[in-house]
């Protein structure tokens, strides 16, 4: 959808430069060629930075945690004590 942005900036940018068109118009079409340039920067920058973060769905909750952390500690006494009694 961003590059519809750009597009749309490079055609405004060239309807612009034609000759024919009163220096309001010229500057009307530089103006929306600026701001729909920084519209595909910014549409840019969010497409990269949304395609590299993690799924919130993987994300353990403070109790997944703790009980993670509790059979952890558990298998590791469990086998202290099995290392010790032969």
């Amino acid at each position: 959808m961003h590059w519809l942005y750009l597009l749309a900036s490079l055609v405004c940018l060239g309807l612009a430069m034609v000759r024919s068109m009163p220096s309001i118009g010229v500057l009307f079409f530089l103006a929306c060629s600026l701001g729909l340039m920084v519209a595909w920067i910014l549409g840019w920058m969010s497409s990269r930075i949304s395609s590299n973060t993690r799924d919130i769905g993987h994300i353990m909750s403070p109790e997944e945690l703790r009980q993670l952390r509790e059979r952890a500690e558990a298998n590791r006494r469990a086998r202290a004590q099995g290392d010790s009694a032969p």
